[in-house]
């Protein structure tokens, strides 16, 4: 079963395949999660130039995409690939082993494939009713217990057990 964001992105990618004006819809959608990869793999500094590459590299080659493919995934590989090269042409530079620790597999894919995952979690995220998605926010990222967030928001602890539920229901339904 594909998510609405796995729709919107299959048919954005259909579009750029034959539409390189499509690029700017693409950069819209990607630019955040591609610029986050690349800071995690090269360091800050530089990846704003990267993001530039990579996003000069989906345009020149638009047409080597294959709609029927994960988009996301694509511009990822793309950008593991710019940054690949942008570390090999730095060899000297001493990079601390902290800033390459999170990548995973020999290649990086893995960590690639959590991105993409990460953007349609958020994407999912946005949907819910804001009572819902605040409740799953602060329980998630906040790291608040369902008490901590029934005193936070002054509501009945009943009433954030229910939109929890409710939430966590509704991410499942977009996320599957």
């Amino acid at each position: 079963m594909t998510t609405a964001v796995d729709q919107a992105m299959s048919g954005l990618g259909a579009k750029l395949a034959h539409d390189q004006e499509a690029i700017a819809e693409v950069y819209v959608a990607l630019g955040s999660t591609v610029r986050s990869y690349l800071q995690r793999l090269v360091g800050h500094n530089d990846a704003d130039d990267l993001l530039q590459r990579v996003f000069y590299g989906v345009w020149q080659h638009n047409r080597r995409y294959d709609p029927s493919r994960n988009l996301t995934a694509w511009v990822l590989g793309i950008a593991r690939k710019r940054g690949i090269d942008h570390l090999r042409r730095r060899r000297n530079i001493a990079v601390p082993l902290d800033d390459l620790g999170d990548l995973t597999g020999e290649d990086g894919r893995d960590q690639a494939e959590r991105y993409a995952r990460s953007h349609e979690v958020r994407d999912a995220l946005s949907r819910p009713p804001d009572e819902q998605r605040e409740v799953l926010v602060l329980a998630y990222f906040g790291r608040l217990t369902q008490s901590e967030i029934a005193m936070r928001l002054e509501v009945p602890l009943g009433t954030v057990k229910a939109r929890a539920f409710r939430g966590m229901r509704r991410l499942t339904e977009l996320l599957s």
